[in-house]
């Protein structure tokens, strides 16, 4: 199996060098044709590992490939564990890539930048590999790290644009704080346990539950507390958590396909998996899950209500990501971490769905993304109206899609859980319920239905896309619809994860839900008579109702709460307080040392202060040569006095 686990790792990588260094020669077809064929591929044996571990029930493989450097007994190297969750990731991860790369030919046809773009994509799909099938810490730092790299050259593809640069900057530094923090949860890892090998660690775990360590002299922090918190900040930049959230909407600069990649499969779900995949130490401390749940509800909920006011059709999208990331990160909080993953599972289809949507509306429109400017596209558009319905109800958790089996069991673990903060948890993924519905069904309504307000020219070519766009939305739309209700049985109650996930019996919230459990159709007829459904179908009423049958009702609520609707617009200030405060405090930090250590002592003091002495003692000493015999001789004559008295009184 070694050979598949290469094969199915290295297939996107051969593909995305072919076509980043060899570009020209194979030119436009060929470079999309390599790099869809390495992903296919990847695919393609992701679901021959699928079948070998899930359906046959094939044991864990956890092996190295290769050992990189031996130092201080500590080895480096190149692994893979390959497990129930791997063979999920793996699956969703390329399967999602498969589609984003068709989709690519239709979407940047035009653009110079078209090898280019492949390379980077098929790249991305290979660094997110490498991090899912990881085996231990370094190879996850690397891919980890990877994932990050690919997404800064992504985001700022389009690099003659201003906000391009700017999105990609700050993407790059943001996450280069919460990487600052896995970095160190790694270190103390590999401080205290001694190895990074995810198996040593993990074995370890029990023995070190009730280790403290001193972080500040005389105060003693739980070890298992630090080294969570510490890796989940690494988390909170990757997964664009509260309050380093901040450059995932800024994303939207970069082509719509990597928005979907991004959002869906690659990067963002990167911190979801990695709490996941450490279920065996987030279990042994109560704080550290607790600041997930409550970090994951607070962006569920804020970052939702910013999404009722945006007014781009992918930033919509892009804070809907925001909020079902936290989602995830509750659940993971909740020690639900099938469910997390379950709801990942379940996004990244939906998501990618209505982010190609959006993209096959913006090619439709011209490149106009202002869902101001839209309007009555259902019948110039059915395939993209429909596969946007059925991404939209998902999303929202309508009864039978994906999203309601996953989202329903978040709120369901969340509301039996005891770990500290469960209760505002619970009340911020519940009302997220509402608010979901509320700005998924704006959009919907004003880009598909209603008054069409583009112009004349832009109505008079609008048209469905070509297959290569809409034949992804399809098969999207399929998943997004059905693979809810055929796995929530194993996923979420049937044990499918086996040793793969770790939860302390006091901690096993879906064991409880799973008491209750009889059938997918009683999980759904449970789900409509329970409050979330009801506030789901309160915003999809809530949104018909002002953005179709009364538009006018928008205007005056925006008016009379001004303040609220400019509270949200702005995002919470947040971007304003970060430039005034690490922006401007960093620049004001470097002026102040320019001024004091540079200009006045380094440039002041050592280097004109040393030349100003020189130039003094010179001017004496220029003095004291005067050229004539007798200064001379009488210097010499008190020289030798001098001496005389030293030699007759000393």
């Amino acid at each position: 199996m070694e050979n598949i686990y290469l094969g199915l790792v290295l297939s996107p990588l051969v593909g995305a060098i072919l076509a980043g260094l060899f570009g020209k020669q194979i030119g436009r077809a060929g470079a999309h044709w390599v790099t869809i064929l390495g992903v296919g591929i990847s695919f393609v044996l992701s679901v021959l590992v699928f079948k070998y571990h899930v359906f046959e029930g094939a044991a864990a493989y956890n092996e190295t490939v290769y050992t990189w450097m031996v130092s201080d007994g500590i080895t480096f190297q190149i692994g893979f564990l390959v497990d129930q969750l791997t063979a999920l990731m793996i699956c969703v991860v390329t399967f999602v890539s498969l589609m984003v790369h068709i989709y690519t030919i239709g979407y940047m046809h035009d653009d110079p930048g078209y090898q280019r773009f492949f390379s980077y994509i098929a790249l991305f799909t290979f660094a997110m590999l490498m991090l899912v099938m990881a085996n231990n810490f370094m190879q996850l730092f690397f891919g980890w790290e990877a994932v990050g790299l690919v997404s800064y050259l992504l985001i700022g593809f389009w690099f003659k644009k201003d906000t391009a640069i700017y999105a990609n900057l700050k993407a790059f530094l943001v996450n280069r704080v919460g990487d600052f923090g896995f970095l160190l949860g790694i270190a103390a890892i590999l401080m205290y346990f001694g190895s990074l090998n995810y198996a040593d660690v993990f074995a370890i775990a029990p023995s070190l539950k009730d280790s403290t360590v001193e972080i500040i002299p005389g105060s003693e922090w739980s070890l298992m507390t630090v080294v969570c918190i510490l890796l989940f900040i690494g988390a909170m930049g990757k997964s664009a958590q509260v309050p380093l959230h901040v450059w995932l909407p800024d994303s939207m600069e970069g082509p719509t396909p990597i928005s979907a990649l991004i959002h869906a499969a690659t990067m963002v779900t990167a911190g979801v998996f990695m709490v996941a995949r450490m279920s065996p130490l987030f279990e042994y401390s109560e704080t550290a899950l607790g600041f997930v749940m409550v970090i994951g509800a607070i962006t569920a909920f804020f970052m939702g209500l910013v999404g009722i006011v945006q007014n781009d059709i992918k930033r919509v999208v892009a804070y809907s990501t925001l909020s079902q990331l936290g989602y995830m990160m509750v659940a993971a909080g909740a020690s639900a971490y099938a469910a997390a993953i379950f709801h990942l599972m379940t996004h990244a289809f939906f998501k990618a769905l209505l982010f190609l949507a959006a993209g096959s509306v913006i090619i439709a429109m011209h490149h106009k993304q202002d869902i101001r400017e839209m309007g009555g596209l259902k019948k110039y558009m059915p395939i993209t109206y429909w596969t946007s319905l059925v991404g939209s109800l998902a999303l929202i958790g309508f009864p039978g899609t994906s999203g309601f089996f996953s989202k329903d069991a978040i709120i369901e673990a969340v509301h039996a859980s005891s770990v500290p903060g469960s209760d505002i948890a619970y009340w911020a993924v519940l009302l997220g319920v509402f608010i979901t519905a509320l700005y998924s069904f704006r959009m919907f309504f004003i880009v598909f239905h209603g008054k069409e307000r583009m112009d004349q020219h832009i109505k008079e070519h609008l048209h469905e896309p070509p297959w290569v766009v809409w034949a992804p939305l399809v098969l999207l739309a399929i998943p997004s619809l059905l693979i809810g209700y055929f796995t929530v049985d194993s996923v979420l109650f049937g044990n499918y994860f086996g040793e793969a996930i770790f939860v302390l019996p006091e901690h096993d919230v879906l064991a409880k839900l799973g008491e209750g459990y009889s059938s997918e159709v009683g999980f759904i007829l449970h789900g409509m008579m329970a409050p979330p459904f009801w506030l789901a179908m309160g915003g999809l009423f809530v949104a018909w109702f002002i953005y179709i049958r009364k538009p006018e009702i928008a205007d005056k609520i925006k008016n009379s709460m001004q303040w609220v609707y400019t509270l949200l617009d702005k995002k919470y200030y947040a971007d304003e307080f970060n430039a005034f405060f690490f922006a401007g405090g960093s620049r004001g930090i470097g002026r102040f040392l320019w001024r004091n250590g540079d200009a006045r002592i380094i440039d002041g003091l050592i280097v004109n202060g040393s030349a100003n002495t020189v130039g003094w003692i010179s001017s004496v000493l220029r003095r004291m040569q005067t050229g004539y015999l007798y200064h001379y001789a009488f210097t010499m004559i008190v020289g030798m006095l001098a001496i005389l008295s030293w030699y007759l009184f000393i």
